[in-house]
C-alpha cells in the first residue's frame, strides 16, 4: 500500500436506536468515538415491514392520482387471436 493515502481505520461503538450497542471498524470519527443511529433496521418500516403512510402535502399525491388514474396494465392479446 501507499504510505499517506489510506484514511485512518480503527474500533468505534454503534449506538442503536433502541440503546444497544455493539463496536466495529471503521474510518468514521476518531478512535474510540461512538456513533447515535437515528434510524435502524430494528425500527424503520422498510426492514420491519411496518405500514407506510404517504402525506398528501399541497395536494400533490391527489394531482399524480387523478393524473395517472387511467394508466393501468393492459392484457396481453390471446394466443391464436391474430
Amino acid at each position: 500500500m501507499k504510505p499517506g493515502i489510506h484514511p485512518d481505520y480503527h474500533d468505534i461503538t454503534v449506538v442503536m436506536t433502541d440503546g444497544t450497542t455493539f463496536t466495529t471498524r471503521s474510518t468514521w470519527g476518531k478512535p474510540g468515538d461512538s456513533m447515535r443511529l437515528d434510524i435502524d433496521t430494528k425500527s424503520h418500516p422498510a426492514w420491519t415491514g411496518g405500514q407506510h403512510k404517504l402525506l398528501d402535502t399541497g395536494g400533490q399525491l391527489a394531482r399524480f392520482n387523478k393524473r395517472f388514474a387511467g394508466v393501468g396494465l393492459r392484457k396481453a392479446a390471446a394466443e391464436g387471436d391474430d
